[in-house]
């Protein structure tokens, strides 16, 4: 029988206050107090793909970005300016973050996948003057160069060296005395992340200093009242997006402890093997990437020598076949958190401490106080579907540092994300849950994902969730495809499991499969077998692809 949980939910809000100082530096906080209490302390285990590793100590980061520091200010970076960090998870990211923060700056990571157009959209949208690039992006950044006017510096890193304007290893050498780091405020902004853009063009949400205390509250609960002395954490997520570098990369640095950086392509066993070699503690899995592990090793204990004592999983949902294996097979109770770039880590389970209910997205963590709104911003009676939102207060009256400063240059989509008076507004996320009784969430899925067919409201997550227990199936999408009789019907996109193969007898089987565990109406009418599922690069299913390529059909007949 599992340990019984005692639910110390209500406790933990109750006693909560934030502390937020008036000036605060992430730089400071993540990196220079350590580099004085404890240099020789490792920070980052870096791998690369082909084997190759090499520890780096808080000493080492803090030094090194002394110098960066110094160059980029010697370049023209000032207090407020922009700078695009180009490059995967390594010791130079982290380096290139401190600077820029310590310049009082604004870091904005882009991901090595952004081809050229991506890359461009976001640094003429963003102004960015200067970007430190590696091997993974230099030859996009150079395609994308000539139409962007205001990028007067490439730092090349790495294997991009002698391909830019200058090279990181020579600025480093070359450096002069340190300068004096810049003091900012809490509410000064540090970074501008662009949100994935499945609904419209990409927004710059810029985040202040003090969004990091604003995720820390989650960050601790997700992972199991993180930090132990020997916790060692790792995550495949992209430190150029949120989930890797505000729910992974910072919150580890803050507490002191130990971050694996690995370059190279997440694969299953790659990931296993990662972490029994460095006996990862700590980790943050998407969904994606857990059904993918569940169904390559369905027992990896006994092949791999794991220490895993936290899992926090985010992006989608997980579903209880998912939670299952990972309780079972790994010996850990997931713990589901949702957020979003704007608003990060306000929901959330946190096992030891509060029951953990499989399927669920979890409580509002201690801090922020979150509803489900219906069209007129009023709280949802307990049951019924709305938007997942996010009060400026918290429940003690405090104002809740998490919040983002705005959209970059969108006063108006900014305007629209909130409801309310300005101090006494809810952010709305878009995505439509329900909360039970008891305070826990339940996905539906992206408020645009949900869809009526004959005449039921359909969330795709439960549908979804379904297939992946069948065996053959390895991921799915549902989506609604436009029929006149009933408005619409279900359909599911289906990823196959590897030994299994596409056929109308399949399709029977995991058609009988829904059928008999839902209701009747969820069931998939139609069944499309397909080698991947568009995806962001967050690892978020990207189903509004799907359903506008449906739309499209229906007009093409």
């Amino acid at each position: 029988m599992p340990e019984r949980v005692v639910d110390r939910y209500a406790e933990l809000h109750a006693g909560f206050r934030w502390h937020v100082p008036e000036l605060f530096n992430i730089a400071e906080v993540c990196c220079t107090r350590w580099a004085r209490q404890t240099p020789q302390v490792v920070a980052i285990r870096y791998e690369r793909e082909d084997g190759s590793r090499r520890d780096y100590t808080y000493g080492e980061i803090d030094a090194a970005a002394d110098r960066l520091a110094t160059a980029l200010r010697a370049l023209g970076v000032e207090r407020g300016d922009r700078v695009a960090i180009v490059m995967p998870q390594r010791f130079e990211t982290a380096v290139a973050h401190v600077a820029i923060y310590r310049l009082g700056a604004v870091a904005m990571p882009l991901s090595m996948l952004f081809g050229p157009d991506a890359l461009e959209y976001r640094i003429n949208d963003s102004g960015a003057r200067l970007a430190l690039v590696d091997e993974t992006g230099i030859a996009n950044v150079r395609e994308a160069r000539p139409l962007c006017p205001q990028l007067a510096t490439v730092i090349a890193v790495g294997g991009a060296e002698g391909r830019g304007d200058a090279d990181l290893s020579a600025l480093l050498a070359g450096a002069g005395d340190a300068i004096e780091p810049v003091a900012t405020r809490a509410d000064d902004a540090a970074v501008l992340i662009y949100t994935s853009g499945t609904t419209g063009p990409p927004k710059g949400a810029l985040i202040a200093h003090r969004g990091l205390i604003g995720n820390l509250p989650g960050f601790v609960c997700s992972q199991n009242w993180f930090p132990q002395d020997d916790a060692v954490f790792w995550s495949p997520a992209d430190w150029a997006w949120t989930g890797g570098l505000m729910d992974a990369l910072l919150p580890t640095l803050y507490f002191g402890r130990e971050i694996v950086a690995y370059q190279g392509r997440f694969a299953p066993e790659t990931a296993f093997a990662l972490m029994a070699r460095h006996r990862v503690t700590h980790t943050f899995l998407f969904p994606t990437a857990l059904k993918a592990m569940m169904k390559a090793l369905p027992e990896p204990r006994a092949r791999f020598a794991l220490k895993l004592r936290a899992i926090m999983s985010a992006g989608e949902a997980v579903g209880d076949a998912v939670f299952a294996w990972c309780r079972e097979r790994l010996g850990v109770v997931p713990n589901e958190m949702f957020g979003q770039t704007e608003i990060n880590y306000i929901v959330g389970n946190c096992a030891p401490l509060w029951p953990a209910r499989a399927g669920s997205m979890g409580r509002p963590y201690p801090g922020h106080r979150v509803a489900v709104i219906d069209d007129a911003g009023h709280e949802c009676a307990r049951g019924t579907p709305g938007d997942v939102a996010l009060h400026r207060r918290d429940v003690h009256g405090q104002l809740d540092p998490v919040f983002f400063l705005g959209y970059w240059k969108r006063d108006d989509a900014t305007a629209a994300k909130f409801t309310g008076d300005a101090g006494d507004s809810w952010c709305r996320t878009g995505d439509s849950a329900v909360m039970d009784e008891a305070g826990y969430l339940w996905y539906q899925g992206r408020s645009d994902d949900v869809f009526k067919a004959a005449g039921y409201r359909i969330g795709p997550s439960e549908i979804e969730n379904c297939l992946v227990k069948h065996a053959a199936v390895a991921n799915a999408a549902v989506v609604p495809k436009p029929d006149a009789e009933r408005g619409a019907l279900v359909k599911a996109y289906v990823v196959l499991a590897p030994g299994y193969a596409p056929s109308r007898e399949l399709a029977h089987e995991l058609q009988a499969h829904v059928r008999g565990k839902l209701a009747p109406y969820e069931y998939p009418k139609e069944i499309e077998f397909i080698d991947a599922l568009p995806m962001t690069t967050t690892g978020k299913v990207q189903r509004r692809v799907l359903r506008l390529q449906e739309e499209e059909r229906v007009r093409a007949r």
